[in-house]
């Protein structure tokens, strides 16, 4: 059996869905992997690095999907929406971020015309056992450091508590909203620089992970019962709450000098948390970075993958920060996705066990059919890329 790597044709996507190193292991356990020449440029991966591990090294992408049964993407299908399907063969099993709520039922008619087995590892179910396949909250922990990194660049003032001989300087504020994988790398981060960190999330329970990595927790005055499920995870609210809860954030945004959101809803429009009224209480120079952008955005202002200034507030929408730090972010991604492949590759053979709960979930297409395995959680939020959709920055558990 072949496992092809493709090269990323996303914009600005420069992660790469096989690492050498894990492309070693599945070598060794029996497969081939071929790889398009490139594929892991920039990633700082060159295509000696995997001729080393015994890999196939081929002239471009389309070589890949005419040889490999099993293609692994970072982003595949829908992460160009203006340009036609990768071609894959009939039969053949496709594995990455797929961007599920974002397929065209064109798309999945195509892909179960050509009795393509689609998984998309987004859907991944929240169990112990799919932790170590759990591609978002991987993603969603480099984006929640980054986000800090390019708030801390761009804040004309140092983060930490600074006592010299010409004064004293005061640590910045940071407000960090969403308490999720994303949310807590951030304020993890934050902390490490010295700010002065404050976390707001609408389940309650988690206050206790927010103060333990040193911060505040933000209790507003709100009802928040029923507003997480049986994981403990936050689900959509109404309108009035979300109303209610801007009126609370009004008070505690505009004291801050960096603003981090995460708060995302699969499939639907992320909620607006923070007003243009709120970012214009805030002082000149202050820092918004939302990473929630590439569905809406939690910032009223937030224009997706650009970076705007509003009444002397600079609002960071970015869309992938993960491929900022491509090295790291593709050895996480090719562990997670290395990870599925043991579960689905058995002796050499794909094995598609629909009784299995990790790959039930994930499955979009097979054998011809049309699966839909998200809908049931479509009103599910989370609170943090992610997404990484894939924008792994927005959907994050």
């Amino acid at each position: 059996m072949i496992v092809g790597v493709p090269t990323e044709t996303a914009a600005a996507e420069r992660r790469v869905a096989i690492t050498p190193p894990v492309a070693e292991k599945l070598i060794d356990r029996g497969l081939d992997v071929c790889v398009a020449s490139g594929a892991g440029l920039g990633s700082d991966w060159t295509d000696d690095d995997y001729r080393a591990v015994g890999c196939e090294v081929v002239d471009g992408r389309d070589a890949v999907f005419e040889r490999a049964d099993v293609i692994c993407q970072v982003r595949g299908l829908a992460a160009n929406e203006d340009e036609p399907m990768d071609p894959y063969r009939e039969g053949q099993i496709v594995v990455g971020t797929l961007g599920p709520y974002d397929l065209a039922d064109e798309s999945y008619e195509e892909l179960a015309d050509r009795r393509v087995s689609a998984f998309a590892l987004e859907l991944m179910p929240r169990i112990s056992r799919a932790q170590s396949m759990d591609v978002l909250s991987s993603m969603a922990s480099i984006g929640g450091y980054k986000a800090v990194l390019v708030a801390a660049e761009q804040l004309p003032q140092l983060f930490p508590l600074e006592m010299t001989a010409a004064g004293t300087v005061r640590p910045a504020d940071v407000f960090v909203i969403g308490a999720g994988v994303a949310g807590l790398k951030a304020i993890a981060t934050a902390e490490r620089l010295g700010a002065s960190v404050k976390g707001y999330d609408i389940r309650l329970e988690v206050k206790q992970e927010v103060e333990s990595l040193g911060a505040d927790f933000v209790e507003l005055d709100l009802e928040t019962e029923g507003s997480g499920d049986d994981e403990g995870y936050a689900i959509e609210m109404g309108e009035e709450f979300y109303e209610q809860q801007r009126k609370e954030l009004g008070r505690v945004v505009p004291e801050s000098d960096v603003v981090i959101t995460t708060a995302a809803i699969p499939g639907a429009p992320a909620p607006e948390l923070v007003s243009t009224e709120m970012i214009e209480g805030m002082d000149a120079g202050s820092v918004v970075v939302d990473l929630s952008a590439p569905t809406g955005g939690n910032c009223e202002p937030t224009v997706a993958g650009e970076t705007i200034e509003h009444d002397g507030v600079t609002v960071f929408g970015p869309t992938n920060l993960p491929s900022t730090v491509s090295h790291t972010a593709s050895q996480l991604f090719a562990n997670n996705l290395n990870n599925f492949l043991n579960l689905l590759v058995e002796d050499g053979e794909v094995d598609v066990d629909l009784d299995d709960e990790v790959i039930d979930s994930t499955l979009l297409t097979h054998d011809g059919e049309i699966r839909r395995p998200h809908e049931d959680d479509d009103d599910e939020e989370t609170n943090d890329e992610a997404a990484d959709e894939p924008t792994e920055d927005e959907a994050d558990a």
